[in-house]
């Protein structure tokens, strides 16, 4: 067992040394506003959760913008951090796409396969 150990730990990159920080990726964290979703999604074993507004309004604890309710490309994942739009990263960072229903006023998160 000890000669397994020795050996992995010489395989293993060191974390302090500048190139292991610089390649490895950092992980993205959903904070603020948008959080409650997130975990809501996050924690759901169901490949397929439908919310509606209300319910999104509910976990977030205020109303959706009201491009939400008008724009279906509100819901797709943002392009670029400087677009102001965090909330994609809610079910975006929980794995899952969005897909609303406007006319039923729901959302289809699906888990990405």
């Amino acid at each position: 067992m000890w000669k397994r150990t020795a050996r992995l730990a010489s395989i293993a990159p060191d974390k302090s040394s500048p190139e292991a920080t610089a390649t490895e990726p950092r992980p993205r964290v959903v904070s603020g506003d948008c959080a409650p979703l997130h975990r809501y999604l996050e924690h759901r074993y169901a490949d397929v959760v439908v919310l509606t507004f209300g319910q999104i309004e509910d976990l977030l604890g205020f109303a959706l913008p009201q491009g939400a309710r008008i724009d279906r490309a509100w819901w797709t994942p943002r392009l670029t951090p400087a677009d102001g739009r965090p909330f994609s990263d809610a079910w975006t960072l929980a794995g899952r796409t969005a897909t609303p229903n406007l006319l039923a006023k729901n959302v289809v998160f699906e888990r990405k396969r």
